[in-house]
């Protein structure tokens, strides 16, 4: 009967606690860092990313030619 009611049974439920802090630790951690990676993926291609920059006015039309004939 002690073995029920001793210090087994409390340390059961402080596992317990622990195990599901855990998963639920892990599973925050996880929608978090797939949020965060599908935010920083971009389907941009290099050529993409030149032509904004010539339309800012950042690189001339010699440099998107010469980027162009490089990719």
């Amino acid at each position: 009967m002690n073995g029920l009611y001793g210090y087994g049974f409390g340390f059961s439920h402080i596992f317990m606690i622990i195990i599901w802090v855990a998963i639920i630790g892990s599973i925050v951690w996880l929608l978090f860092s797939a949020k965060s990676y599908r935010s920083n993926t971009s389907e941009e291609t290099p050529l993409d990313i030149a032509k904004k920059r010539y339309a800012k006015g950042e690189i001339t039309k010699e440099e998107l030619d010469e980027i162009k004939r490089n990719l």
